[in-house]
C-alpha cells in the first residue's frame, strides 16, 4: 500500500517589482561598439541599483534575445554576472523571435508561480550592429578542415583552392525560414487583404512618433530609462534617438515604399526599425517581497501564446492571444484600461484592431457569435511604441511590460493587457493588475 499523502501545488501570485530598460537607438549608430550582453548588464545594473538588491538575491535570471553570437551563446548568463549577479545564480536565454522577451518574462513567473523561486529578473537584449555575417556554407566546410592542418603546405593547397565566390559574405534577411518570405512582404499582403490604406498608416505612424515625444516631454518614459555611458563614447546616452519629434502623416506621405516599390503602401516611416537596446523585469513571490523589503507595483495574473500558419497569418498575433488570454481570465475588453501592443508595422497593428471587431473574423477564427470587440484608440500605446520608440527583437516584450505598468499608476487604472505578434505566426498576450 502507497502510504505517502498527495502532494497539493500551492500555486503562488506574481508580483512586478519594476523595470528598467536602455534608450533604444537605431542600429549603427549610438551601440555600434557595444556587445548585445553589455547592454543587457547597463540594464541589470540599473534595476538592481534602482531597488537595492544585492548581487546574491536572484535566484534565477531568464533573458530573451534573437541575434545570437557563438562568443555569448548564453547572452543571459554574460550579461548578469558583467551587471552585478553573483556567479551562483542559475541563468538561461530564450528566443522566440519578438516575444523572446514575453518567453522569458512568462518562464520567470511560472518559476515563481511554481514556488521554484521568491525574486527572479527577466526581459531581454538584442544587436542589431553586431549581427553576425558568415561566410557561405561550402567555405565554412573549408575553414572547418583548416583544424586538422599540420603545416604551411597544406595551408597552401587550401590557399590554391579558394575561390572569389567563397568569400562572399550571407548577411542574415529578416525572412521566415520556412516560406521565405521577407516580414515587409507579408506584411503588405496582409494590409491589401485587410484594406489597410497608406495614408492609415501613416496616420497611425505620425501618431506614435508625437505620443513617444510627448511621453519625454512628460518625464514618463525617463523613469523607465537609464543612461548608458561607456568608454570611448562622446557623451551618455539618455534618450530613444528613433523618436522624432514634429513628425506628421504629410510627412510620412513622402517617402517611397520600402517593400513592393512600385504598388506598396509599407515605408520606412511607417515600419518599426532595426533597434539595439535591452529591457529587464523584476518579478517575485510575496515571500520574496517580505524578505528582500521590495514594494510590488503590479501582479501579473496570466499569460498565453499563440501559433498560426506563418505562410497565412504571420501577424496576427494580438488577433488570436487577446481573446484567448480574456477569455481564459473572464474578462472583456472593456475591463481593460490599458492596452500595450507591440508596434511592427503601422499596418500590422491596424488589420489586428480591425479583425478585433471584425463580426466574420469572430466566427470564423475565435469561434464566437460576432466580433470580440473593439479596443479604444485612447488606451493604446499612449506613450508611443516600437514605430517610434524602437524594436529589438529580444527587448521589446520587457519594455511594453515595463510601461503598461507604469501607466496603471500614472492612469490610476487596474488591468493592463501586453500583446504581441513574432516571425513564425506566433502571439502572445499578458495580464497585469495594479497593486
Amino acid at each position: 500500500m502507497n502510504t505517502r499523502k498527495k502532494q497539493t501545488m500551492d500555486i503562488k501570485e506574481v508580483y512586478f517589482v519594476d523595470g528598467i530598460r536602455t534608450p533604444f537607438q537605431k542600429a549603427g549608430t549610438g551601440y555600434r561598439n557595444l556587445m548585445s550582453y553589455q547592454l543587457g548588464a547597463n540594464a541589470i545594473q540599473a534595476v538592481m541599483q534602482k531597488n537595492n538588491i544585492e548581487e546574491k538575491e536572484f535566484e534565477q535570471v531568464c533573458l530573451g534575445t534573437v541575434i545570437h553570437q557563438t562568443q555569448t551563446s548564453n547572452v543571459a548568463r554574460e550579461a548578469a554576472l558583467t551587471g552585478g549577479v553573483t556567479s551562483f545564480t542559475p541563468c538561461h536565454t530564450v528566443s522566440q523571435a519578438c516575444i523572446s522577451a514575453n518567453a522569458a518574462i512568462a518562464s520567470m513567473s511560472d518559476v515563481i508561480r511554481l514556488g521554484r523561486a521568491d525574486l527572479t529578473l527577466a526581459g531581454g537584449t538584442d544587436s542589431v550592429s553586431d549581427i553576425p555575417i558568415q561566410f557561405p556554407r561550402e567555405m565554412r566546410q573549408k575553414l572547418f578542415q583548416t583544424r586538422s592542418f599540420k603545416s604551411s603546405g597544406d595551408y597552401a593547397k587550401f590557399l590554391l583552392k579558394l575561390r572569389p565566390g567563397d568569400f562572399k559574405p550571407e548577411i542574415p534577411d529578416i525572412a521566415e525560414f520556412t516560406t521565405g518570405t521577407v516580414m515587409g512582404m507579408d506584411c503588405e499582403r496582409s494590409a491589401a487583404k485587410y484594406d489597410i490604406t497608406r495614408e492609415e498608416q501613416d496616420e497611425y505612424a505620425a501618431r506614435s512618433q508625437q505620443l513617444a515625444a510627448k511621453a519625454w516631454e512628460d518625464g514618463y518614459l525617463k523613469e523607465e530609462v537609464t543612461g548608458v555611458f561607456y568608454p570611448g563614447a562622446s557623451d551618455e546616452i539618455t534618450f530613444d534617438n528613433g523618436v522624432r519629434k514634429g513628425t506628421t502623416k504629410e510627412k510620412l506621405q513622402k517617402l517611397n515604399p520600402a517593400f513592393e516599390k512600385k504598388y506598396g503602401t509599407l515605408t520606412a516611416g511607417n515600419s518599426s526599425f532595426l533597434t539595439d537596446g535591452a529591457a529587464v523585469s523584476v518579478l517575485a513571490s510575496e515571500e520574496g517581497l517580505k524578505k528582500y523589503e521590495l514594494k510590488p507595483k503590479a501582479k501579473i495574473i496570466d499569460h498565453v501564446f499563440t501559433a498560426r500558419n506563418p505562410g497565412e497569418e504571420l501577424l496576427l498575433g494580438p488577433a488570436y492571444s487577446i481573446p484567448k488570454l480574456l477569455n481564459k481570465c473572464k474578462l472583456t475588453l472593456d475591463d481593460i484600461d490599458v492596452f500595450e501592443i507591440h508596434e511592427a508595422f503601422a499596418a500590422q497593428i491596424l488589420y489586428n484592431l480591425k479583425l478585433l471587431k471584425s463580426k466574420k473574423f469572430g466566427k470564423n477564427k475565435l469561434g464566437l457569435d460576432g466580433a470580440f470587440g473593439e479596443i479604444p484608440m485612447e488606451k493604446l500605446n499612449l506613450w508611443g511604441g516600437s514605430l517610434s520608440i524602437g524594436h529589438p527583437f529580444g527587448a521589446t516584450g520587457s519594455r511594453i511590460l515595463n510601461t503598461a505598468v507604469h501607466r496603471l499608476h500614472i492612469e490610476n487604472k487596474k488591468y493592463a493587457v501586453i500583446a504581441a505578434c513574432a516571425a513564425g505566426g506566433h502571439g502572445h498576450a499578458m495580464l497585469i493588475e495594479r497593486v
